[in-house]
């Protein structure tokens, strides 16, 4: 089973964390936790999300893309190279 946790931190929330949890819940897929969580440790580069087990971390995150990340990697298993977070995933750089 995989798990989804969105920051809802101070940092994250007035980037607007609150509506990216609010898509990925609105999006009802199964075996697929979703969840706020405290403070991701990576202040300035969310709204951020981590998808468990895979540990895939996802920055930047819009409410608009999240359609696509449930496409793509929960439901396709394909990492979504261009919205990896640079500082664990180097290779999902933007050229």
């Amino acid at each position: 089973m995989k798990c989804i946790r969105v920051c809802q931190n101070r940092t994250c929330r007035r980037q607007g964390s609150a509506k990216v949890l609010a898509a990925f819940e609105a999006i009802s897929t199964s075996d697929v936790t979703v969840m706020g969580s405290s403070c991701l440790g990576q202040c300035g580069n969310g709204p951020m999300v981590l998808i468990l087990p895979d540990m895939v971390w996802y920055s930047g995150v819009r409410p608009s893309q999240v359609p696509l990340i449930v496409e793509q990697h929960l439901l396709g298993n394909q990492i979504v190279t261009n919205m990896l977070y640079h500082r664990f995933h180097p290779q999902g750089q933007k050229q």
